[in-house]
């Protein structure tokens, strides 16, 4: 089962989007804050899925954390300004969605990102 980290402080979403990835039949762990996430990354994932308002720091601290692995960070925040989407591109994240968000086109982003994943996986066999 492929393991999605998801560090979103809104409850509202974290717990409509934890359940519809969850549906789609992937392992979802959810932070709200930098912290518990840092915690988190001990583990493996196959994909991060990331809010740049964080109560306790900013996503960017995450995906700097990040900078080098190859775990596929999608960036889920209502901050749509150029600056701020290229930064987040710049520090590693595959892909910048933009909150208000539309689940079924985020759910086939997070799908094209694991098979590219999947493939990328097993030709280094």
């Amino acid at each position: 089962m492929k393991r999605i980290l998801f560090i979103e402080d809104d409850q509202t979403i974290a717990s409509a989007l934890t359940f519809s990835l969850e549906e789609e039949g992937y392992e979802v762990v959810q932070c709200s804050n930098v912290e518990q996430a840092m915690a988190e990354l001990e583990q493996s994932f196959d994909l991060v899925l990331l809010d740049l308002g964080l109560p306790d720091g900013s996503g960017y601290d995450i995906c700097r954390a990040l900078n080098g692995s190859d775990t596929p960070i999608v960036i889920l925040s209502a901050i749509d300004d150029e600056a701020n989407i290229v930064m987040g591109l710049e520090l590693g994240a595959v892909d910048y969605v933009t909150k208000p968000f539309r689940l079924r086109e985020l759910l086939t982003r997070i799908r094209g990102i694991m098979r590219r994943r999947e493939k990328k996986d097993d030709s280094s066999i």
